[in-house]
């Protein structure tokens, strides 16, 4: 199974707070190994394989490459690039493989979500089509939780504690007054509502939002007025999450219906607003005060509240990449399962045609019969996920991240 050649790692997709730690997790047991030639990283993932833009890893110092574990966002840059099939275009294919040939590049790893799967899985199939051997593994990454065969992916976990975290917070700041607004909180979530349903945790000490609403059912504006209405009659106070990506019974998203949107490169809707269409509901129907709060980009990026149990995970997924393309693994995923109900993982490969392109959804039976808040159900499988806390390096008061000094090959 042995196979000597040189290791090359890129992120893509949306970052996380833990995914440079996978990025640890590849480089620093790539490093360990004597069969493996070079350790390389791709610089906005699969743009620098294609132009040949790497870096190289062997010349980073080791504390370094440690803080990359609790550094948030993609140290290496990030992408959104959709390859065509090859039988449509092979053009960037052949790049690629110049690339792999260029460097003896025998170890590819990729971290990213569906569409990064998707990305490992077309250049897996290129490379045996065309008779260059070289071991293509996907780590798993994203904080909607939605790719298949999977318990739960890394990066979900620590923004569902920053979620649930600042749920909690808004929540204390609304029960200060002795009558309040609506408030409305709008969570990331195209077409699953991990993150929106990650609020509810924050019920654990009392402080959990009024409402949830998440993609996977209908949403119906009226049934959204009757329920603020009668939650504001009983408390003087309601407080609403909302994922983005909430759509109509049609399957529409609900932003469409005022806003002129715009799609990325693999065709997906930009999304972001829905909180203010509903504020302004609110306000027309039922002459409400509101306030909306998008979280936006802190749920994948504050590395200040990341969970121990999603550090630790993440760093091992790429430990285990580099282990399991080693003994002569390729085009999987690199894929983990929950053992046991006080919370035992065991980690796995699943091939990347299983993975790719599909999403996995929150189950309906976790919500509660009208739609509009998660059960108990949820909150034992999320909690375990969001445990630990992490003992960031700081200097003159702040986090000390990793700073690479990125030379190139």
């Amino acid at each position: 199974m042995s196979l000597k050649g040189a290791v090359l790692f890129g992120q893509s997709g949306g970052p996380t707070s833990v995914i440079n730690a996978s990025a640890a997790g590849v480089f620093l047991t790539a490093l360990k190994h004597e069969e493996i030639t070079g350790v390389y990283g791709a610089l906005h993932g699969i743009h620098g394989v294609i132009n040949d833009n790497l870096i190289d890893i062997r010349q980073e110092d080791m504390k370094e490459l440690e803080l990359l574990k609790y550094t948030p966002a993609a140290a290496l840059g990030s992408v959104r690039y959709k390859l065509r099939l090859h039988k449509d275009d092979p053009t960037d294919y052949y790049k690629i493989l110049d690339t792999f040939k260029k460097h003896n590049i025998r170890y590819f790893f990729y971290c990213g979500g569906n569409d990064s799967m998707d990305t490992c899985h077309k250049i897996s199939k290129f490379m045996k089509e065309v008779g260059y051997e070289c071991r293509i593994i996907g780590i798993p990454k994203t904080i909607d939780n939605d790719l298949m065969c999977i318990d739960h992916t890394p990066g979900y976990g620590s923004a569902a504690k920053f979620i649930a975290t600042t749920i909690s917070e808004v929540i204390l700041d609304a029960i200060s007054y002795t009558k309040s607004r609506v408030t409305i909180i709008e969570t990331m979530g195209r077409h699953t509502g991990w993150l929106a349903a990650a609020s509810s945790l924050a019920t654990i000490n009392g402080l959990g939002p009024d409402l949830v609403y998440i993609p996977e059912i209908p949403f119906d504006v009226d049934n959204f007025i009757e329920d603020v209405a009668r939650l504001y009659r009983e408390n003087q106070r309601v407080i609403a999450v909302v994922s983005e990506g909430i759509v109509d019974e049609n399957g529409n998203f609900v932003l469409e219906k005022s806003e002129n949107v715009e799609v990325d490169h693999f065709g997906h809707v930009h999304l972001g607003g829905v909180g203010y269409r509903l504020a302004n509901e609110v306000k027309r129907r039922l002459e409400l005060q509101t306030r909306v709060m998008e979280l936006n980009l802190m749920q994948r990026c504050a590395a200040h509240l990341t969970s121990k149990v999603d550090v630790d995970e993440a760093f091992t997924f790429g430990k285990k990449a580099i282990e399991q393309a080693l003994k002569g693994v390729s085009d999987s995923m690199i894929t983990l399962r929950r053992t046991r109900m006080n919370y035992k993982v065991e980690y796995d490969v699943i091939p990347l045609s299983e993975v790719a392109n599909h999403e996995r959804k929150l189950p309906r039976e976790w919500m509660n019969e009208r739609g509009n808040n998660v059960l108990p159900e949820f909150v034992d499988y999320a909690l375990p996920l969001i445990k630990g806390e992490n003992r960031l390096k700081f200097e003159k008061g702040l986090p000390r991240f990793a700073k690479l000094k990125k030379i190139k090959v």
